[in-house]
């Protein structure tokens, strides 16, 4: 939930998202940038919960992006 500012979401395929001072996100394991492109700062309050492993035909897919433990 962004409390004060405003700020940008872009997404790995390039959408952006802009949000606003009470906009809420719900974001699902998405690759993301957090961008404040104005003049004021953006407080933002973050909700963190666990989720399981993803796994598509009995294989689980590893983590890809910046920050990641994912060795190519």
């Amino acid at each position: 939930m962004v409390l004060t500012g405003e700020i940008d979401m872009e997404l790995d395929d390039g959408v952006s998202v802009h949000l606003r001072a009470g906009d809420v996100l719900v974001q699902r394991g998405t690759i993301h940038n957090w961008i404040n492109r104005g003049s004021e700062p953006c407080a933002i309050a973050f909700v963190l919960i666990a989720g399981r492993p993803v796994e598509v035909n009995g294989k689980q897919l590893e983590a890809e992006g910046i920050g990641s433990t994912h060795t190519p």
